[in-house]
């Protein structure tokens, strides 16, 4: 219901406050709460879910739209050397640039990135060049995410940048035709984004520099942009469900928990509420995504880790793996897989065998999750003294702090 006498002037210095310290800025505070408020009658106006406390409504949309500008900024100024020309030339990426006007309405990074996935490009080296320069990923974060050395990675960037070089006369702002033909890559690289921040950083402690947060902005950009397009909206679901689940991934002393210690009601109902909702809007495709947001939802949608349908999970990684065959998919299928066994009373030891083959051939990502899924495995069918052997070699290269003091818990041994 609208704010009652009073309300506002008790709700407006206890928003500003907190943005102050959140923003280190008075008058940011004040221009984001003014902001917040608008957005707020707009959103009773339109029939939106009623407001408990205004004060934290506000200030948790305040907050959201001062991050998403400061990250906006931070792309612009990152771009700035990565892309530009020399200063002589013309620049499609010109303030005054005509061309620039088949971007309005459209959200800058998401512009930036269809800039990046220019055709001219290959492939691969398209995915290099937007995860560097509009994500702001480093190189080793992209060589792990493509499974590939860090000099392989690097000279993608490089070939990337010349590419662009060479078809600066024919470089432009792509028109909307083009961008359609450029929309798989653009997904592809949010949610690579995405998969970055989820598997490496577990707790982030700095709310600006969360690359899980801001790839969920990206993807929010893009489902205004194509809101009936299942894949996008089967982005959003992935990014909006793991976000979701996030905080019950650690205790509180920062030591990574397995799925069946996860504390579900800390999880965020709200943004779980969302996730489904784009899930079941993506259920009408068939694509890789779609596929995804719906494995996500049926672990989003468990009441516990026992009555998860795994059965039907290992089916969808299935399919997901004729859709798009990776190490990391083939892993996940066959860990969902061995769970089935084991709720039944079977054997995962041709799930073993098959695990052991990805630690020993596949890509050091999917290498290490195997090993990880061979160590839970061997912990599960209290072969404990197995387990914890692998768990302590695990240790030793695993640099994600969360996940390295869980597998020494695992191993019994105390985390430094």
């Amino acid at each position: 219901m609208p704010l009652g006498t009073g309300e506002f002037e008790e709700a407006w210095p206890r928003i500003v406050r907190a943005l102050a310290s959140f923003t280190g800025s008075l008058d940011d505070a004040e221009e984001y709460a003014a902001e917040a408020v608008a957005r707020a009658a707009a959103h009773e106006r339109d029939g939106g879910r009623p407001i408990e406390s205004y004060a934290a409504w506000c200030t948790s949309v305040a907050k959201r739209a001062w991050l998403d500008d400061a990250r906006r900024a931070a792309v612009a100024r990152r771009l700035a050397p990565e892309l530009a020309r020399p200063e002589a030339e013309r620049t499609a990426m010109d303030a005054d640039d005509p061309s620039l006007t088949s971007f309005e309405g459209l959200d800058d990074r998401l512009a930036l990135l269809f800039v990046a996935c220019d055709e001219a490009i290959s492939p691969t080296s398209r995915m290099v060049l937007a995860l560097r320069v509009v994500c702001g990923l480093t190189i080793p974060e992209i060589a792990g995410h493509l499974g590939v050395q860090e000099t392989a990675a690097a000279a993608r960037l490089t070939r990337a940048k010349r590419a662009l070089a060479e078809a600066r006369g024919a470089f432009h702002v792509p028109d909307v035709v083009e961008r359609a033909r450029r929309l798989p890559v653009v997904i592809a690289c949010v949610a690579g984004m995405f998969t970055i921040a989820h598997r490496t950083v577990l707790d982030p402690a700095d709310a600006l520099a969360d690359t899980g947060r801001q790839a969920l902005s990206i993807a929010d950009a893009l489902v205004a942009a194509y809101p009936d397009d299942t894949e996008v909206r089967g982005l959003r679901a992935v990014i909006r469900l793991g976000l979701a689940r996030r905080p019950g991934r650690v205790d509180d002393v920062g030591t990574g928990l397995a799925l069946d210690e996860v504390d579900r009601s800390r999880w965020d109902a709200a943004l779980l509420r969302a996730g489904l909702d784009d899930a079941t809007v993506a259920a009408g495709g068939d694509g890789r995504f779609a596929i995804e947001a719906a494995i996500a939802g049926l672990h989003s949608s468990a009441a516990s880790f026992e009555r998860t349908d795994w059965p039907r999970i290992a089916q969808l990684y299935g399919a997901l793996e004729d859709r798009w065959p990776s190490p990391s998919v083939r892993v996940a299928r066959l860990v969902a897989t061995a769970q089935s066994l084991l709720a039944v009373g079977g054997s995962p030891a041709e799930v073993e065998r098959e695990l052991a083959a990805v630690e020993r051939e596949g890509p050091a990502y999917a290498s290490r999750d195997a090993s990880l899924a061979l160590a839970d495995l061997e912990w599960r069918t209290g072969r404990r003294q197995q387990a914890a052997a692998r768990y302590r070699d695990l240790a030793e290269v695993i640099t994600v702090e969360p996940l390295r003091r869980f597998c020494l818990r695992r191993a019994d041994l105390t985390p430094p």
